[in-house]
């Protein structure tokens, strides 16, 4: 069996990680999810001075990173495509805020190596099994990226459920639609204690079920 990497994080992320993070959040996000969607947060996140999770959620829109960080209450390193990290104005932003950049379509190695630094300095990471958008909002192919980084950090997965952000902002869709959005975090998920293949599939379905579950209406534990 293979040892799992437990990491010794900072209490918090850096400080200027931390500014950017609650001025984005209080100005700009909290807003915008309080009281354009009239959103709100069912469950409980991590204790803001807590260790690390990766955090696992469904992808329905462009909207869903910053909603998501803004629930959480504490910063979330999003693994993006690097084809953003070329824009001019947002690959300064992002990059600011935290994320990483993944080639779609391949176990990045370079980028599960950089998520676990994120996690060493207090950050939760964020990843969207599917790799892309879903028309439905639903997770419908997971990917192992998200256990792989589990399994080698040693920390536990946290399964969320973004509702409604699909019908908010589509793919595709030139403007936003002010429809309710509600974010529902469910209980943490032990990571694999081995790459067996097995094991690894059978974490990513579980991850997918609970998911797709606290989409449909599960109750929340």
């Amino acid at each position: 069996m293979e040892k799992v990497n437990a990491l010794q994080p900072a209490h918090v992320a850096p400080r200027g990680a931390r500014i950017s993070y609650w001025l984005l959040r209080t100005l700009v996000i909290n807003p915008l999810f309080r009281w354009a969607f009239c959103g709100r947060v069912e469950g409980h996140p991590p204790p803001y001075r807590g260790g690390p999770y990766v955090v696992v959620a469904n992808h329905g829109s462009d909207l869903d990173p910053p909603l998501l960080s803004c629930a959480m209450g504490r910063p979330v390193a999003f693994m993006a495509k690097q084809e953003l990290f070329r824009v001019p104005v947002l690959a300064p932003l992002i990059r600011g805020l935290g994320a990483v950049p993944v080639r779609r379509g391949h176990v990045d190695r370079r980028a599960l190596d950089r998520c676990l630094a994120q996690l060493r300095r207090g950050w939760l990471v964020g990843v969207f099994p599917d790799g892309t958008r879903s028309a439905t909002g639903m997770v419908e192919r997971p990917r192992h990226g998200a256990v792989l980084l589990a399994q080698r950090s040693g920390c536990p997965l946290l399964p969320v459920a973004i509702l409604n952000s699909h019908r908010a902002l589509a793919s595709g869709s030139k403007g936003l639609r002010l429809v309710p959005i509600v974010i529902r975090i469910g209980t943490p998920i032990p990571a694999p204690t081995n790459r067996d293949r097995r094991a690894m599939e059978a974490t990513s379905r579980q991850c997918a079920a609970v998911i797709n579950g606290l989409l449909t209406g599960a109750p929340l534990p």
